[in-house]
């Protein structure tokens, strides 16, 4: 039997749709016009600068960056395009393929971040009290938590 949201569960879950659309929209929006790339390329950049050796094999960034492995693939071949990322078959497995931040990569990136860490703020942080940004990591972390169940 379905559990219905009640009154205050349905309008808090429309305020989370509404927001996430908004933030997503504002740093897509940002990054477009200050970088010319939008905010799914910067996240792929930043998981790859941040890891060692600035790889990963594809299925793990796919993983990292909450995408489909074939959007990945697709996003991936762009910043190809780009010059930004290469991919590289792994030599202890043919059949995996490891996307590398190239040092122009990194360069877009390091121009990018300020500008991406301002909207961020603009957009979130500057709005919320300290205690507010504690509350909100527990909550994500709790909806974080109880994914796959």
């Amino acid at each position: 039997m379905t559990k219905w949201l009640d009154d205050d569960e349905q309008r808090v879950w429309r305020s989370f749709l509404t927001v996430s659309q908004v933030i997503q929209e504002e740093l897509d929006r940002q990054l477009q016009r200050d970088s010319g790339m939008p905010h799914a390329y910067y996240a792929v950049l930043v998981r790859l600068s941040e890891a060692p050796e600035r790889r990963m094999r594809m299925s793990e960034l796919a993983g990292a960056v909450g995408s489909s492995p074939s959007r990945l693939s697709h996003a991936v071949a762009r910043l190809e395009e780009r010059g930004w990322v290469r991919r590289v078959p792994c030599p202890e497995d043919g059949r995996v393929s490891w996307a590398v931040l190239t040092d122009a990569g990194f360069e877009v990136l390091e121009a990018a971040a300020p500008g991406h860490v301002e909207a961020v703020r603009r957009c979130v942080f500057d709005r919320l009290t300290p205690e507010q940004v504690r509350r909100l990591d527990e909550i994500c972390a709790a909806v974080l938590d109880g994914r796959g169940t």
